[in-house]
C-alpha cells in the first residue's frame, strides 16, 4: 500500500477555498479545481516504495509490473494500464456544458482526426483517444449541476417565463416537435445562432432572470460568469439538480451536463474525450456534438448509496471501468476489510481514519495494489475506488 502524491490542477472555474479547507491549509489565493489521484499521463500520482529512492509517478510503476499493480483479471479487461481516474472536484464558477461520445464513438472520431493527421494537441482537436468517459459525482457539500434533457414544454414554459421575445421562437419549436426533434432543432439553432443576436438575448436573458430570481436564479449566476454566451441559453433545456452531501449524479454517454458549484469526488474512466456546448472559450464542434447527443428527456436521477452489512455503501453504475464506495467507520467498530482482487485507491474525506498501518487526514489518499491485504479502521469517512473484473 503506497501513500498517494497528488497533483491539484489550477482551472479557472475552480474554488479558491473549498479544497484548502477540506485539506486543512490556507488557500494560495488562485483558483484549486480538481486534484487527482490516479495514473493519468497528464497528471499522475507519485508513491514512494521501498525499494526506490525517490517519488515515482504511479503510470510508470504500473507500466513495470502491470499484473502484480493491476491484477490479472483486469490487465485481462482493460489492458495494462488503471482505467479510472478519481478526483476532489471543487467548482466555484460553472464548468463547461458538454458531453462525452460512447465507445463506438470515441473509436470512429479518434481514427477519422488521426486519418486527417489533426495534431493530438490541437485546439480543436475532439478526440484525445479511443476510449468513452462515463462519470459519477458525489456530493461533499451542497452540490449544484445541470444533468440531462428537461421535458420540452418544461423548457418552453421556463424561456417563456423570462418575457425575452427573442426566446419565442425556440419556446415555439419546443412546443411543436415531438421531444427528440424539439431538443435537436432548439439545441441546434442555439448553436448556429448569430453571436451577436445571441449576446443580446443572453444579456436580456440574464437581467429577467436576476429579476425574477427563484428557480431563475442559476440562470442568471451562469451568465454572469459566461456573459453573452450561447450556452447560457443552452443551459435552459437541461435538468437543474441540487445534490446533498452523500447524493451522486452518474453521467452516461451522450448526456448533456456541466458543474456549477459545490465539492465533490468524481471518478471517471479514464479519458480525455470532451465535446463542448458552450460555456467556454474552447473550440465547440458542433455536427460531431449533434451527432453525439442523446435528444431525449431523462430524470437526473439522484443515486444514494445502497448499504451492505459489511457497512460499505456503493453507488451503483452501470459501467465497469469504476466501483465507487463509501464506508463511515466509527471509532471501536470492527475493521473492514477491503482487501480485492482489484487495484483500489482510498480516499479520506473526513475524520481520521486508518487504512493498513496508514493514518489518512482528510484529502489524503493511498493506492492499493491487487491482492495486497487491507483493512479500514478508526473514525472517519473513507471512500473506495476499484473497478469491476
Amino acid at each position: 500500500m503506497d501513500r498517494l502524491s497528488n497533483t491539484v490542477r489550477p482551472y479557472a472555474w475552480g474554488s479558491t477555498t473549498a479544497i484548502p479547507a477540506l485539506l486543512g491549509v490556507a488557500p494560495t489565493g488562485e483558483p484549486q479545481a480538481e486534484m487527482w489521484m490516479g495514473a493519468h499521463p497528464g497528471a499522475p500520482s507519485r508513491i514512494t516504495r521501498a525499494e526506490a529512492s525517490a517519488e515515482q509517478p504511479l503510470t510508470e510503476v504500473i507500466a513495470a509490473d502491470p499484473a502484480r499493480e493491476l491484477g490479472a483479471a483486469a490487465v485481462e479487461k482493460f489492458g495494462p494500464r488503471l482505467p479510472f481516474l478519481l478526483k476532489l472536484l471543487a467548482a466555484g464558477a460553472p464548468l463547461s456544458l458538454q458531453v462525452h461520445p460512447n465507445l463506438d464513438q470515441a473509436g470512429a472520431g479518434y481514427a477519422d482526426e488521426e486519418r486527417r493527421s489533426v495534431p493530438i494537441d490541437a485546439p480543436h482537436r475532439t478526440y484525445k483517444d479511443t476510449n468513452h468517459k462515463p462519470e459519477l459525482i458525489c456530493a461533499l457539500t451542497p452540490f449544484e449541476g445541470l444533468c440531462g434533457f428537461r421535458r420540452p414544454l418544461e423548457a418552453a414554459e421556463a424561456m417563456e417565463g423570462l418575457g425575452v421575445d427573442s426566446l419565442k421562437p425556440y419556446a415555439d419549436l419546443l412546443r411543436a416537435q415531438p421531444e427528440e426533434a424539439a431538443l435537436r432543432e432548439v439545441l441546434t439553432a442555439i448553436l448556429t445562432a448569430d453571436p451577436d443576436e445571441m449576446a443580446e438575448t443572453v444579456t436580456a436573458a440574464a437581467a429577467a432572470a436576476e429579476r425574477l430570481g427563484g428557480d431563475y436564479a442559476p440562470y442568471a449566476r451562469i451568465a454572469h460568469h459566461f456573459p453573452g454566451d450561447a450556452g447560457v441559453i443552452a443551459a435552459m433545456l437541461l435538468n437543474y439538480v441540487r445534490l446533498q452531501p452523500g447524493e451522486a449524479l452518474y453521467l452516461g454517454a451522450g448526456v448533456p451536463h456541466a458543474y456549477l458549484d459545490g465539492l465533490g469526488v468524481e471518478i471517471m474512466a479514464n479519458s480525455d474525450n470532451v465535446l463542448r456546448c458552450g460555456l467556454t472559450p474552447k473550440h465547440i464542434d458542433v455536427p460531431e456534438l449533434l451527432r453525439v447527443v442523446r435528444f431525449e428527456a431523462t430524470d437526473p436521477g439522484v443515486l444514494r448509496p445502497e448499504a451492505s452489512p459489511s457497512g460499505e455503501e456503493l453507488y451503483e453504475t452501470p459501467v465497469d471501468e469504476f466501483r465507487l464506495s463509501r464506508f463511515d467507520l466509527s471509532p471501536g467498530a470492527v475493521p473492514a476489510d477491503l482487501t480485492a482482487a482489484t487495484p483500489q485507491i482510498l480516499l479520506c474525506t473526513a475524520g481520521a481514519p486508518k487504512a493498513g498501518d496508514l493514518a489518512l487526514a482528510p484529502g489524503e489518499s493511498v493506492f492499493v495494489p491487487a491482492g495486497e491485504r487491507v483493512h479500514a479502521s478508526g473514525a472517519g469517512t473513507l471512500f473506495r475506488a476499484t473497478v469491476v473484473a
